[in-house]
């Protein structure tokens, strides 16, 4: 089963390659999601300051009934946290909400602080080398077993890379069928760094996509499967997100590969001009 597979990161930690993202999870319905993932065979949970449910994501953790040492917890620096002190704060900050002793990945949410995102007279390449070397202090003390970046782009990666101690091991990326980042995932495949995964079903306006619901149906598969299982195909992590035990269930099920010829055509899936209600948020470029 998919929920059995992990990747090896560049310091020989292994993630699993089937996360539950917890976007959009209230607190307080937080720590049930997360004993239901675990329940259904999840080993990956993945959470952010921003999402602000990370004490609920913390109690569902201890609580589940899996030994700690069996997850894999991942959460991320808030945006906004662009200096070193602030970034050390919120390392310890991180550990203090989620009640945890260690996190296995924390990672830089976000290059930019979201209210400038993707600002090209701002790049805060400079703040982020800060903020880098917070993470790898906290590494260093044992406080997270890897460190990484999301939402950063080449030139972020190249303009972090050479004052690196420690290279980021992931970048987590919005990555989904009719947004494919292919220059990035050679990218980070030629760095060594991991590229998992957010929203692989695009907040769900993929399953509005006719060609895509017709490979679906060739597959005997949801469109939902499709995706993740498209996202694994690519070598990356897929986090998709859910509070509702069935679609766990479903979103686990996708032990089926796709041909080389499907995935092409998968991967030149015109893009999507709408992301619904999620336009408002900056990764979907609702500045």
């Amino acid at each position: 089963m998919i929920l059995d597979e992990t990747y090896t990161l560049s310091n020989g930690i292994k993630i699993p390659k089937l996360g539950l993202g917890t976007w959009f999870i209230n607190d307080n319905d937080a720590a049930e999601a997360v004993r239901q993932a675990v329940k259904a065979g999840y080993r990956h949970i993945d959470t952010a300051q921003a999402y602000m449910n990370e004490a609920g994501v913390g109690d569902g953790v201890r609580t589940c009934g899996v030994a700690r040492e069996e997850l894999f917890v991942t959460s991320k620096i808030a945006a906004e946290a662009k200096s070193y002190s602030d970034a050390k704060k919120a390392i310890d900050d991180i550990l203090a909400k989620t009640g945890l002793h260690y996190l296995d990945l924390i990672i830089i949410h976000a290059p930019q602080p979201w209210n400038q995102w993707r600002n090209k007279k701002n790049r805060y390449f400079e703040e982020n080398k800060q903020v880098w070397k917070a993470l790898e202090e906290a590494y260093e003390a044992g406080k997270v077993k890897a460190i990484g970046v999301s939402n950063f782009l080449i030139d972020d990666l190249e303009s972090l890379l050479p004052s690196c101690k420690i290279k980021p091991m992931v970048n987590q990326v919005l990555c989904h069928v009719s947004n494919t980042p292919k220059e990035l995932l050679a990218f980070c495949e030629t760095e060594g760094i991991l590229v998992e995964a957010y929203s692989p079903i695009a907040h769900g306006q993929v399953l509005k996509n006719k060609e895509i619901s017709a490979l679906a149906k060739k597959y005997g598969v949801t469109v939902a499967q499709l995706c993740i299982r498209y996202d694994l195909q690519l070598g990356t992590v897929a986090l998709p997100k859910t509070a509702n035990p069935t679609h766990m269930k479903e979103n686990a099920e996708v032990n089926f590969m796709i041909s080389d010829v499907d995935m092409e055509a998968l991967k030149n899936i015109a893009p999507i001009k709408s992301y619904g209600l999620m336009k408002i948020m900056p990764v979907f470029s609702g500045k």
